[in-house]
């Protein structure tokens, strides 16, 4: 965590070597989180590196940031819905209930390493069972780790709403793993 107090104290002052080294430790995460709200690897490339441009315009104001990945997907799913509203060439509202699907991101995780292929493939099948919106608040929830009521101030859904769409993945994924 001092690492990175650090590195936003000299990216506050224009460290264009810290910001890099900041890009590389959360662009990954920030792409799967894009990835699974567009679909499409060239329009989640594109807001991840719109996201890294607010970041620098506001690079004076990192430091008073309490947590910075809940800001930073909260920003992701802003800039996501953003393009798709230009996408559909209209101004029409989306919101978290209009979302269409949430695709899930093949990820390698340390817990990869213990779990065989096949459990691996049956866990993937069994994430991408899910109703796209209660995947994508399982994937901010277990994945991106961040807490509940970050959530659901991040897609203006109730904090019991992100608890039913959690207990209803684990639920799902259980019965399905253990069932087959």
């Amino acid at each position: 965590m001092e690492d990175l107090e650090r590195e936003l104290l000299l990216i506050s002052k224009g460290d264009e070597l810290a910001f890099n080294s900041f890009m590389n430790r959360y662009s990954k995460r920030l792409y799967y989180h894009a990835f699974g709200i567009l679909g499409n690897k060239e329009m989640a490339e594109e807001v991840v590196g719109d996201v890294f441009f607010e970041v620098w315009k506001l690079r004076s104001t990192l430091l008073e940031i309490a947590s910075m990945l809940s800001w930073l997907n909260t920003i992701v799913y802003r800039k996501s819905i953003s393009y798709l509203r230009k996408e559909a060439k209209s101004n029409q509202e989306i919101s978290f209930e209009e979302l269409q699907n949430f695709s899930f991101p093949d990820m390698q995780t340390p817990m990869d390493d213990m779990l065989s292929r096949e459990e691996i493939q049956g866990l993937n099948k069994a994430i991408d069972s899910l109703p796209p919106k209660c995947k994508h608040v399982f994937f901010l929830a277990k994945l991106e780790q961040m807490p509940y009521a970050e959530i659901a101030d991040m897609l203006q859904i109730s904090l019991p709403t992100v608890n039913y769409h959690i207990g209803y993945a684990m639920n799902a994924l259980r019965k399905k793993l253990v069932d087959g």
